[in-house]
């Protein structure tokens, strides 16, 4: 006699809310102005499987109801709260806390470190996710804080990368617009570097609005690259200010 035995399925089975499917049948889900609901609903299933990962499988199907609320009824969506104060408070316990501009000393100086490289002489290349989070130094060594985003392809064909300016995943929107090729990186490629002083910092403009307006204010983004304008020809005196100690064993 032959017995075959049926596997187990997982308690919370993530397939079954079919979020995927949803999205490509359903038209509320593919209105553009539902998209930061997708977005949602995609962070939510991630979640749930975090949940299941951890063996949590009760919190996992429970989330699960949720997300299948929402795909029945995406009007659900717009009941979310409009106090835009209670939503920052909760966005900012969300932070790691750090401390801030210039409190913290880099590992710059260590044996056989070697120079730091420019971003255009990389070989690979950088990826997306190693830029995005990444923390960003001054010349003299200390946190500016970390990459939030990157801007591609202007129309005039200039590259940034907007970096927090309060210091490493510290809470706020304050943030330096620095043209991509200002940066320089380390061997390990663990931290990026501007050609100026922790000083120097404090003078260059906030990004003046979060929407990315400042993209077409020819004025704005002019006065904004003149500061870093040469300073990646000015490599080679930053990487004098960071001599390498040579291990003379």
């Amino acid at each position: 006699m032959c017995v075959f035995s049926t596997p187990v399925l997982a308690a919370c089975n993530i397939s079954d809310a079919k979020l995927e499917e949803a999205i490509l049948q359903k038209p509320e889900l593919r209105d553009p102005d539902n998209r930061y609901l997708v977005l949602d609903l995609r962070t939510l299933r991630d979640a749930a499987f975090l949940l299941w990962t951890y063996g949590l499988e009760d919190d996992c199907e429970r989330l699960l109801g949720n997300i299948r609320e929402l795909i029945a009824a995406p009007s659900l969506g717009e009941r979310g709260t409009t106090d835009e104060d209670a939503v920052d408070q909760q966005q900012a316990a969300g932070e790691p806390l750090q401390q801030r501009l210039g409190k913290v000393k880099g590992s710059r100086g260590t044996l056989n470190e070697g120079p730091l490289v420019p971003i255009s002489a990389l070989d690979p290349g950088l990826l997306v996710n190693e830029i995005v989070g990444a923390e960003v130094r001054t010349s003299d060594d200390h946190i500016v804080g970390e990459v939030r985003n990157v801007v591609i392809g202007t129309k005039d064909q200039k590259d940034y990368v907007i970096v927090a300016s309060g210091g490493f995943f510290v809470p706020g929107k304050d943030s330096l617009v620095v043209p991509l090729l200002s940066l320089v990186i380390d061997r390990a490629r663990t931290s990026f570097f501007l050609p100026i002083s922790s000083v120097q910092v404090k003078s260059v403009p906030l990004m003046p609005d979060q929407d990315y307006l400042w993209l077409d204010d020819e004025a704005w983004r002019a006065k904004n690259d003149a500061i870093f304008q040469g300073l990646v020809s000015k490599t080679t005196r930053l990487e004098q200010n960071f001599k390498p100690i040579v291990d003379r064993k």
